[in-house]
């Protein structure tokens, strides 16, 4: 499964960027900073120890840096993040995905939203309109996320559809 996957991760086209769960891993923030990894936190600010720990992470990948090794080299199933393509860099895509951590409810309160959560993003992006899709692919040009224990699904736009492919 890792070949397949990593079939549709890399190539020279564009960047390939894991946006992962702090809070389903186990010290995720130690483990990036251990295998040197390119990686910003979602959040802006210091962050306090118990909140860095279980905060959301855009970490660019490189199929033969340590911490793409290991985390490629996991089960799907742990729900841990999604992955994107990109010809952003960091920063730029850091930028692109705060926009979409907060969402606000009927009466204007705002609320997270884990779009890095595998569970969520399956559910969430087919039922979008074209003005939100457009929005969360501006500069996007796939995103790939588990779907079950074995699958991932890549959804990228085509012809201003979403299109969903079993990788």
């Amino acid at each position: 499964m890792t070949t397949k996957l990593e079939n549709h991760l890399f190539d020279e086209t564009a960047r390939t960027f894991a946006l992962l769960d702090g809070a389903a891993f186990e010290s995720l923030p130690q483990s990036l900073y251990e295998t040197g990894a390119r990686a910003v936190c979602l959040y802006r600010g210091e962050l306090a120890a118990d909140v860095a720990e279980v905060a959301p992470y855009l970490v660019e990948l490189h199929p033969a840096d340590a911490f793409t090794r290991r985390l490629l080299g996991e089960k799907p199933g742990a729900h841990r993040g999604i992955f994107a393509r990109s010809r952003y860099s960091l920063t730029d895509a850091r930028r692109h995905f705060r926009k979409f951590l907060t969402v606000y409810d009927e009466s204007g309160n705002p609320l997270l939203f884990r779009f890095y959560d595998p569970r969520v993003l399956t559910r969430f992006l087919p039922t979008c309109d074209r003005e939100g899709l457009d929005s969360l692919f501006s500069g996007i040009r796939s995103f790939v996320a588990e779907s079950g224990e074995t699958d991932f699904l890549q959804y990228e736009m085509e012809n201003g559809k979403l299109k969903i492919t079993v990788v």
